[in-house]
């Protein structure tokens, strides 16, 4: 038997370290070559190393969350054949996984009496960490648990599993104290967001609208929309964003608050806060302003599934001059969204309730959303905030000027 010491390569981007997001294997576990290894985490994209031989393994570089300088030992397996020898530090693969599935569990010593096969097929399973860590709570096999769609395992499969097992139970009883380490995803969403409050001075304007035309408009677009992509709001809501910000260049900007520099942006690559089962991610719409609203459903659609799972690229995830971010159907009264930093903006729309309004002496239902925009004070007065979402209300209570130069 030999040791095979496998050296971290390097992912690219210039980096000199990564996170360790999930193992795929555990000390003890046997492992073929080319078998999934560990997540590895950058600050653009997340990385799955494969083992480079066959064989057991006998060392870890470490536990979830803690980072490996690259050239440094990943793991080290006992082969046999050929001489103990370090693994080159080959090219990695291509990171084309945006968002992980860590495996959940933490490196462990290795066990009297392993059990690969069952190890690996979990391990291939996709579910989020949350699942991950529910199922092992529960004591369940994610290989026994089908998933009701797109292969992934969510919390309704397993309470449906439970349900049909006969041992759900519904009662709240007493649980004990449970402990979650911020890692991945979840600790650069954390970091990012307590850098934008630390650093930005927000505030944040709301405004109730009348979408009962626009609405009508949306319905009748749906109804005839043949093979094109249906309509939600999103859409012509970006349309009215875009037409809207050529007088408003301060809200579609960056802010270099080191060099003292704000880029006013022409083109608007507009980014869309999406909740992944990995947590939040933002994909990019690149000039938005030159799609019309199909070719802005579709690729809505398209950048939505690509960040939920995990099929978004690098950059797919940066670059983005404004964001829109909108709970949908869970909607709520008003937010007070985060702005992603650099921006100096955020744009959120809130759910569609409809109420009764005065018209022209009458009670009459309309159907009102409330929308806000959270600024950068130190880029974007009050008074610009409150006349852009003021233009943006006079386009969207009167939808034909979304069509009209």
């Amino acid at each position: 038997m030999n040791i095979y010491s496998f050296k971290l390569p390097d992912i690219g981007e210039g980096i000199a370290e990564a996170e360790i997001v999930g193992w795929h294997v555990a000390v003890g576990d046997m492992i073929e070559e080319d078998a999934p290894l560990a997540d590895l985490m950058t600050d653009k994209a997340t990385v799955e190393m494969t083992a480079p031989v066959a064989g057991r393994i006998v060392r870890l570089a470490g536990e979830v969350g803690e980072q490996i300088a690259i050239g440094s030992i990943l793991a080290e397996f006992e082969t046999e054949g050929a001489e103990a020898s370090d693994a080159p530090a080959a090219v990695a693969p291509e990171p084309a996984v945006a968002a992980p599935e860590p495996a959940p569990a933490p490196v462990e010593e290795a066990k009297a009496a392993p059990e690969p096969v069952a190890h690996a097929a979990a391990s291939r399973v996709l579910a989020s960490p949350t699942v991950r860590q529910r199922a092992k709570n529960l004591g369940l096999d994610l290989a026994d648990i089908k998933p009701t769609e797109d292969g992934r395992i969510r919390h309704a499969d397993l309470d449906a599993f439970l349900s049909y097992n006969g041992t759900y139970r519904t009662g709240g009883g007493k649980r004990a104290d449970e402990q979650v380490r911020v890692i991945g995803l979840r600790r650069r969403i954390a970091e990012n967001m307590a850098a934008s409050k630390r650093a930005i001075p927000h505030f944040t304007y709301v405004e109730e609208i009348d979408v009962s035309k626009l609405e009508a408009l949306r319905a009748d677009l749906n109804a005839t929309r043949g093979a094109k992509p249906k309509l939600t709001m999103l859409p012509l809501l970006i349309l009215a964003i875009c037409k809207t910000l050529p007088d408003f260049p301060m809200i579609n900007a960056r802010y270099d608050d080191e060099a003292g520099v704000v880029t006013r942006s022409g083109a608007v690559h507009l980014g869309m806060a999406t909740q992944t089962d990995a947590g939040l991610m933002v994909p990019v719409i690149r000039n938005a302003e030159s799609r019309n609203i199909w070719q802005l459903a579709g690729e809505i659609v398209r950048l939505a599934d690509a960040a939920r799972t995990g099929k978004a690229k690098s950059d797919e995830l940066s670059g983005s001059t404004l964001t829109i971010t909108s709970l949908g159907p869970l909607g709520g009264i008003a937010t007070t969204p985060v702005i992603n930093r650099p921006e100096v903006a955020i744009i959120g729309p809130n759910k569609v309730i409809e109420r009764p309004v005065f018209r022209d002496g009458q009670v009459v239902a309309a159907k009102l959303m409330n929308l806000s925009i959270s600024c950068d004070h130190r880029v974007v007065d009050g008074w610009d905030a409150a006349s852009y979402v003021q233009a943006l209300k006079r386009l969207l209570e009167t939808p034909a000027l979304l069509f009209v130069d």
